[in-house]
């Protein structure tokens, strides 16, 4: 386990972990409207989206594609990604990750709209 955070305030919304383990980490996530996460790689850990509630852009290595509540997407270990919330409402989803380690120093920012590097 790490000692990461069960609920944090981001500037693009927050999240709850809902469980951990050795190999995996379980994360519900909302992104309010016109935001979104950093454009971003990790190299120890794949993940798995899955949308419940209002609509998502995902940029997987550049391409786009677009997820309606009910629907997900899996970014493979050292993918670029990003998931934005386009719509008007306050996006929900649950992320799994699955993989040796979990921590935020196996974040690399390619791009990053509040600075964090």
């Amino acid at each position: 386990m790490n000692n990461s955070p069960k609920y944090d305030e981001r500037p693009w919304g927050n999240f709850t972990v809902l469980d951990e383990g050795d190999t995996f980490k379980v994360k519900r996530i909302e992104v309010y409207p016109g935001k979104r996460l950093s454009y971003q790689l990790h190299a120890k850990r794949a993940e798995h989206w899955y949308v419940v509630a209002g609509v998502a852009t995902v940029t997987l290595d550049g391409r786009n594609i677009q997820l309606q509540a009910g629907e997900a997407v899996d970014i493979p270990q050292g993918t670029a990604h990003r998931i934005e919330n386009p719509g008007t409402e306050k996006m929900i989803f649950v992320e799994v990750q699955r993989g040796t380690y979990f921590g935020e120093d196996d974040i690399v920012r390619l791009q990053d709209d509040y600075g964090r590097g």
